[in-house]
């Protein structure tokens, strides 16, 4: 549930919502062949640097982490 830290790029990104790619925090395509019924989050990353990647899907800034997953569900 904690977010992946990584240093990001400039460029399109497809970034895993169903949690079961082998490359998060980006999507495999894993969605599709477990039939999740759930899709990447495709956004254009337009400044390269530190991020924080949300990983429990509650963040109110998708993709990136707020910190919502330290609180109660």
């Amino acid at each position: 549930t904690a977010p992946i830290v990584i240093e990001e790029t400039r460029g399109k990104k497809a970034y895993c919502q169903c949690g079961l790619s082998a490359k998060l925090p980006y999507c495999d395509g894993s969605h599709s062949r477990q039939s999740t019924g759930l899709g990447p989050l495709v956004i254009e990353v337009e400044e390269a640097g530190k991020r924080a990647v949300c990983q429990c899907h509650r963040s109110k800034n998708q993709p990136w982490c707020d910190g919502t997953h330290k609180t109660p569900a």
